[in-house]
């Protein structure tokens, strides 16, 4: 058990997948705790601890900026696609042992005590408003791409998307809702809670503290409105496609009769 006043959480969205197996072999530091998608360590007397998920967020508590950048450069390294985006949520663990049971505000949680799986809840849940940050952003520029198809058919009556890029724009959905639905289990309540009520009740408060089940169902709405989109957009160019297939065997038949009077 660890005493003190606080303990600073800050999470980070640094890739869209890590290689959990590579990044255990080759750390050099034994984990805590690990699993085949994910790995949580204490760190120099317990004073510091990591937490690393396989959809590309890391979790760092009480660690000092160069510390945190140098462990960020080491775990790209084992990264499929950096994350541009400035994805960063912070959280703070105050520890009062005067009180009976746990207090959630916006920015921090009150706790009587702190131990490895009270940590671990904490930063799981932070992991996952900030995966949730990315999905959301992902999803907010597949909207923009399709509205601005929608107002083009509005005002022209056409798409000028070609055949190609539409294919591409519809590979990037595909790949975007694949992703989502292969991390579908970072919405799942970890095993330690199962029999403890205490976790429990904690990891169900930070969850609504987080929003994270209303946040996943908008995802998830408004991924059905990208693909309702998308189905519009391919009957309209198969429309344009069957119109042009049209006017082709046209002409061929003009040209056959053509060809047909000036040799007869």
């Amino acid at each position: 058990m660890e005493k003190g006043n606080f303990i600073k959480i800050e999470a980070i969205q640094i890739a869209e997948i890590f290689n959990i197996k590579k990044i255990r072999a080759e750390f050099g530091v034994e984990p805590h705790s690990s699993s085949p998608s994910e790995i949580f360590y204490t760190l120099t007397n317990k004073k510091r601890y990591l937490y690393i998920f396989d959809y590309g967020v890391v979790v760092f508590a009480n660690f000092t900026a160069p510390k945190k950048n140098e462990f960020i450069d080491f775990v790209k390294n084992y990264a499929s696609t950096i994350v541009d985006l400035e994805l960063l949520e912070e959280y703070r663990i105050e520890i009062d042992e005067n009180i009976a049971k746990v207090i959630i505000k916006n920015d921090y949680v009150t706790v009587p005590y702190v131990d490895p799986s009270v940590l671990k809840i904490v930063m799981l849940n932070i992991a996952q408003s900030v995966a949730l940050d990315y999905y959301e952003a992902l999803t907010d520029d597949l909207i923009t791409s399709s509205k601005k198809y929608i107002q083009e058919l509005e005002h022209r009556g056409k798409l000028s998307i070609s055949k190609k890029n539409l294919l591409k724009y519809i590979g990037k959905v595909l790949n975007v809702k694949n992703s989502i639905v292969d991390n579908l289990y970072i919405l799942d309540d970890p095993n330690l809670v199962w029999d403890n009520e205490e976790l429990h009740l904690l990891n169900r408060h930070l969850k609504a503290n987080f929003d994270i089940n209303p946040r996943f169902k908008d995802l998830d709405y408004r991924l059905d409105i990208v693909e309702d989109n998308l189905r519009l957009f391919t009957d309209v160019l198969n429309v344009r496609e069957s119109s042009r297939l049209e006017w082709i065997v046209i002409i061929l038949i003009f040209l056959e009769i053509m060809i047909a009077l000036l040799f007869h």
